[in-house]
């Protein structure tokens, strides 16, 4: 398997070669810093907004809104996980990924979804991937979100006059694609694909 830096590399020394080749190595270079300047002041810009919708995300963790989702959520993960037990941990785990989703927290979200992914394994009897799983997959995939905070972030960084005004689509879109890959999903599994 190529590892992604020497990629990274081919792609920068063949961008110096033809520079040179065609005369333009001043303009490889100032775009080279350019774009350097710019990713420092996009990141700058860009952590402000980041860190305060973490501490915010954090505050709903330790005050125990995020189990309080998972609770109000259950009966909606029993429809979509039937054949997972009401107390079983790959189910909580999947509950407590999407609330972590719901609430814009991807740093808490991915090590829980791969824990789940591990129950989930754990129960296939072998199998590489079961209906739960492939469900599971694209259900956070899908990953409805209560507040984008990340696209908000990058909109507030890039000079958006309103930032927010992404909300409503993305809630219109995420939960429409959720529904519609779910529904694949089983229509798969009931046919025997997985």
């Amino acid at each position: 398997m190529i590892q992604i830096n020497y990629i990274w590399g081919f792609l920068i020394i063949i961008s110096l070669v033809t520079s040179c080749f065609t005369n333009t190595m001043d303009l490889t270079v100032n775009a080279l810093f350019n774009g350097a300047n710019d990713a420092i002041n996009s990141l700058f810009s860009f952590a402000g907004s980041m860190i305060m919708w973490c501490g915010m995300m954090q505050i709903a963790s330790k005050s125990g809104l995020t189990n309080i989702f998972v609770k109000l959520i259950s009966p909606v993960t029993r429809i979509i996980f039937p054949k997972l037990k009401k107390d079983s941990k790959a189910l909580k785990l999947i509950s407590l990924n999407m609330v972590a989703n719901f609430l814009g927290l991807a740093n808490a979200a991915t090590p829980l979804g791969l824990k789940a992914m591990e129950e989930l394994k754990k129960m296939s009897n072998g199998k590489d991937a079961t209906g739960e799983m492939c469900t599971f997959v694209v259900l956070n995939t899908a990953s409805i979100q209560l507040i984008p905070s990340t696209l908000i972030a990058i909109r507030s960084s890039l000079g958006s006059i309103n930032p927010g005004e992404i909300i409503v689509p993305i809630w219109i879109v995420s939960i429409f694609t959720a529904i519609f890959a779910i529904c694949i999903s089983k229509y798969y599994e009931k046919r025997g694909r997985i």
